[in-house]
């Protein structure tokens, strides 16, 4: 026992001490923080508003595009899209919706260009070259005939690439088209949006037992909790098995053989890098927490409803006993490949299998999300392989029956005896075996000693 005990130390403070677990710990919450708030402020930085001009052939569609990308407007229709998205507005929202659109005013400034007795050609070279000049951005030319279904709005802009300015211009464009050819047709836009208006649909969640549950941040928590769980299991079932390479490559395993059995030493590292995994997955699960309670309080002045799931200390005993039965499954593949090749480069080829099975237990929580009670929801958090990633969503989706949850427990649990006992055996004979990757009739050799 001592001796599994002192090799459970050795690997533990060899991962945990290095510089790379360090950063790496202390980094990934900072760099997670910053892919979700960098972008909002790359996007949140005003550029220079796009001079354009309007050819309009039919006269009828400039006056009303301009009415549609003038501030009011843009104002008014965002602020019936934050409405209906978020039903009753506070106080704070409506500050923050007007804030936020008021980069959306002077985004566009219009040139006058008169085009009148003009081919098309001409006006199509005039407005090129006075883009080319730097004097325009972009052009707009509307169709006599704009209510053909085969009319062509010929759109050049020298900033393409500005989608958001884009899909405004768009949809501006659209609405004017429209609004003219209602007024063709002699029927009024009130008209038209009191026979259109959606239906307000209102989406609550039932739990097992039939009541309301307000729960609407599980969806994102459960798919975090699953990436997080399979970027552990990912990195640290690979450091296991480059770690039983490197021990199979200097020789050390004869030594290390000498003072203690095969099996205490695998055991050892599987639990000493267990550990050191455990270890950084709770302070990322802690730093998570720290940032969301420090966001909470500036998403609440900016009147911006935050859901939040509903994780209490079962769920959270539920998340580690499950990344434990993930680790020492796969870390027990990763020790088993280990001890059958002869580098690292062989280990990486065999290693796309277990981070197949990882990654198609992640997809099978877009399944779980669904419908946490179906068939499938069921056996994929029972399997084993799949379970570790997909039951954690599944609790904190809608949490299942404890049968079931010991079932998946049992079943992962024996699912890991078994496979120790087959690495064990392969790692006894494998890691004393140089010059040749094992095949697959020498490892059932192996596998059928006694």
């Amino acid at each position: 026992m001592m001796k599994f005990l002192a090799v459970v130390k050795h690997e533990y403070k060899k991962v945990v001490l290095k510089w790379s677990f360090l950063i790496g710990t202390l980094l990934f919450p900072l760099i997670a923080a910053g892919f979700a708030v960098v972008p909002a402020l790359i996007f949140s930085i005003k550029g220079e508003p796009t001079r354009i001009a309007i050819f309009d052939q039919s006269g009828k569609i400039e006056s009303r595009l301009r009415t549609n990308l003038s501030e009011g407007i843009l104002r008014e229709r965002a602020q019936q899209a934050a409405k209906d998205a978020m039903k009753d507005m506070t106080a704070p929202q409506k500050d923050k919706v007007n804030s936020d659109l008021a980069q959306f005013g002077d985004n566009f400034r219009f040139v006058d260009y008169n085009g009148e007795m003009k081919e098309i050609e001409q006006v199509r070279r005039e407005l090129s070259g006075r883009i080319a000049a730097g004097e325009l951005d972009a052009y707009l030319i509307i169709p006599q005939d704009f209510s053909a279904p085969d009319a062509k709005f010929e759109f050049y802009s020298r900033k393409a690439g500005d989608f958001i300015i884009n899909e405004t211009f768009r949809d501006a464009l659209n609405n004017a088209v429209r609004s003219q050819r209602l007024a063709d047709a002699n029927i009024s836009e009130a008209q038209l949006k009191t026979l259109s208006q959606s239906v307000d649909l209102e989406v609550k969640k039932l739990d097992k037992e039939g009541t309301e549950s307000d729960d609407e941040g599980g969806f994102w928590a459960g798919f975090i909790i699953a990436f997080m769980i399979y970027l552990n299991l990912a990195i640290y079932g690979q450091m296991i098995m480059s770690t039983v390479v490197e021990e199979k490559e200097t020789r050390v395993a004869e030594i290390l053989f000498s003072s203690a059995r095969p099996f205490e030493l695998m055991m050892g590292k599987l639990v000493g890098v267990g550990l050191a995994g455990m270890t950084q997955f709770a302070i990322w699960i802690g730093s998570a927490a720290i940032l969301i309670a420090a966001a909470i309080p500036y998403f609440m002045s900016s009147g911006i409803d935050v859901p939040l799931p509903n994780i209490t200390i079962g769920i959270i005993i539920y998340f580690l006993i499950y990344f434990l039965l993930g680790f020492f499954l796969y870390a027990s593949i990763f020790a088993l490949i280990g001890s059958m090749v002869t580098s690292v480069q062989e280990g990486g080829q065999f290693a796309f299998f277990p981070i197949m099975l990882m990654l198609g237990g992640f997809y099978f929580c877009l399944a779980v999300v669904r419908d946490p009670n179906s068939s499938l929801s069921f056996w994929s958090s029972i399997v084993p392989f799949i379970a570790p990633m997909t039951m954690p969503v599944r609790i904190i989706s809608e949490t299942p029956p404890f049968w079931q949850i010991g079932l998946s427990i049992s079943v992962n649990v024996l699912a890991i005896a078994g496979l120790v006992w087959v690495a064990s055996r392969v790692y006894r004979v494998g890691m004393l075996m140089y010059g040749k990757r094992a095949t697959i009739p020498e490892v059932w050799k192996w596998i059928r000693a006694s």
